[in-house]
């Protein structure tokens, strides 16, 4: 004869396995995770984009020099 056992039960009353239960607080902390702030947009400093910038008017300037007339301003 099977022994009663007293399984856990999940947020509509259905009762769940150990499997289950272990699943649930995975997918629970996985969750939580997801939604916490990162704090970043990239993590690209302005520090940077201005060096690249300068960097891309340095090309466009060489360019310049090397093709004269073959390159226009862009509207």
């Amino acid at each position: 004869m099977a022994a009663r056992g007293s399984a856990a039960k999940s947020t509509s009353g259905a009762a769940m396995s150990k499997y289950d239960v272990e699943v649930e607080s995975r997918l629970q902390a996985l969750e939580a995770k997801a939604h916490t702030p990162c704090g970043g947009g990239g993590g690209v400093s302005e520090e940077r984009i201005a060096a690249l910038e300068a960097r891309v008017e340095e090309v466009v300037e060489a360019l310049k020099r090397a093709a004269p007339g073959a390159t226009r301003k862009m509207k």
